[in-house]
């Protein structure tokens, strides 16, 4: 009996490693892909499938703003020139702050936060950090600082009703493209990425009108920390 048990935790252990394996094969055969090709993000793919809106305009990180470019590596991950896909600091800070792993606040990097987008699903959990990781560590290697970002900008939530990718952000917030956002206009777009549904560019309230303030002035005392991806 005890035989017979044995064998079928063995059977669940490697049916968890295979899955595991495929989980990472797919994303990196894609990657090669997504060097050249403009992808989409599991969640847009999910909304196709299900009939609900999607508006995407890819646009080339030239046709961005410099100032939403640093005004995002300034909120979402401040030392992207610095990493290769994954910020152990920013992860040790993270879980500093809290033990709780539905808690923790930060610490993904913008190319975890791509690799998620592109590949996995959108709830915290452990699997998916254990995947993230070095997916993250293969698309920076892979692709770059500059098309990995490029990547993420066109493929994140900018708004509540299917808006994905700057261009689609910036015209339903101000009606003008990616490429004419203005300083406050680039922190408005980056304070809300956390979650575009809750947080609304085009009416900020006062608690996302204070956060841009801190992005918008944080982003023009730091020009070096987005070097890695500015011309």
């Amino acid at each position: 009996m005890a035989v017979k048990r044995g064998r079928g935790i063995w059977r669940i252990v490697r049916l968890v490693g295979l899955a595991l394996i495929l989980m990472l094969l797919v994303p990196v055969g894609l990657t090669l892909a997504y060097g050249v090709v403009a992808p989409v993000s599991t969640v847009m793919l999910w909304r196709r499938v299900t009939g609900q809106p999607v508006q995407r305009i890819w646009v080339p990180l030239d046709a961005v703003s410099p100032a939403l470019i640093r005004s995002v590596i300034v909120a979402e991950d401040a030392r992207y020139c610095q990493h290769h896909g994954v910020d152990v600091r920013g992860v040790v800070d993270a879980f500093e702050e809290t033990d709780d792993l539905r808690r923790a606040r930060g610490g993904s990097s913008i190319t975890q936060q791509a690799v998620k987008n592109l590949f996995l699903w959108p709830s915290r959990s452990y699997v998916r950090k254990v995947v993230e990781a070095p997916l993250a560590l293969w698309l920076d290697l892979t692709l770059g600082k500059r098309r990995v970002l490029e990547i993420y900008l066109n493929v994140v939530e900018w708004g509540p009703s299917g808006q994905f990718g700057i261009e689609a952000g910036a015209r339903r917030a101000f009606g003008k493209s990616a490429a004419a956002l203005d300083p406050r206009e680039a922190a408005l777009l980056a304070a809300i990425l956390p979650n575009p549904h809750t947080r609304d560019a085009r009416r900020p309230g006062p608690g996302l009108l204070r956060l841009a303030g801190i992005y918008e002035r944080r982003a023009a005392a730091w020009t070096s920390t987005a070097a890695c991806v500015l011309r």
